[in-house]
């Protein structure tokens, strides 16, 4: 590959959640090195603006309407991703949900289920589905958005959290699985960033400007993060740049887990 060529050039990357957030960063990131995009989200509007948006700008895209929680929904994804493009290189599993703060003791069973069933079943049928495209590919890459919270705990967030922390473990066993099949799988844990998810999350707090001035003040670096950083990170991860990375966790968080 020359300098001047995209470092993705030929490649085909899925994103899930990508109508907006990390996941709208992490396409527009792909795109520009040169992948062909399969956006995936449950908005399927936001999700095909994006897509005539990349391929006005001379990429290429499409938009497929996607619930991460139905194995019916994934297997029709890999097909339609195969059939417009010849294959999958790249898997950015991003789609995710806040939870609504509410405590332990308050917390009833469908309201973790559903936090969980997108956050973490949504990437183990991620893996499921498109693993054995990636092997006929003969190797790939694959991105899982955890979070610090995956890492750390916070009060009122106990769903999140234990989502979260799975997408870290079940990164590291589907890395060790498929190294043989030249299938890297790494996890990303990005502080809090200025997304729709995150705003989501303040809004459901009494005193939402109060509790972002507290988030902001808990990341040494004083503000919080951009989705573009992110995206960066994840465009790393999906290149031969990160040839030799495969179980790793990469925390973007302004130094909130270093304290």
């Amino acid at each position: 590959m020359s300098e001047a060529e995209p470092k993705l050039a030929g490649k085909v990357a899925l994103v899930t959640g990508a109508a907006s957030g990390i996941g709208e960063a992490s396409a527009r990131k792909l795109s520009a090195n040169g992948a062909a995009l399969v956006l995936s989200d449950i908005n399927e509007s936001g999700a095909a603006a994006l897509a005539s948006e990349l391929v006005a700008t001379g990429g290429k895209a499409i938009a497929i309407r996607h619930d991460v929680t139905q194995p019916d929904d994934w297997e029709r994804i890999i097909a339609l991703t195969v059939e417009n493009f010849g294959g999958l290189d790249i898997l950015v599993n991003n789609a995710g949900i806040p939870g609504d703060n509410t405590g332990l003791m308050d917390l009833d069973l469908s309201k973790w289920h559903s936090v969980l069933s997108v956050n973490l079943d949504g990437v183990f049928l991620g893996l499921r589905y498109a693993g054995p495209a990636l092997e006929k590919r003969g190797g790939g890459s694959v991105i899982n958005v955890s979070s610090i919270l995956g890492k750390v705990g916070l009060p009122g967030a106990a769903a999140y959290c234990a989502s979260k922390g799975g997408v870290s473990l079940l990164s590291k066993s589907a890395a060790l699985e498929w190294a043989p099949l030249k299938i890297r799988v790494n996890s990303v844990h990005p502080g809090f960033v200025e997304t729709p998810l995150v705003d989501q999350a303040l809004q459901n707090h009494e005193d939402a400007a109060g509790m972002r001035e507290l988030l902001v003040a808990a990341h040494p670096l004083g503000r919080l993060g951009q989705a573009e950083e992110i995206a960066n990170a994840v465009a790393f991860l999906a290149s031969d740049e990160a040839s030799f990375m495969t179980g790793s966790e990469m925390v973007i968080d302004g130094g909130y887990t270093a304290q």
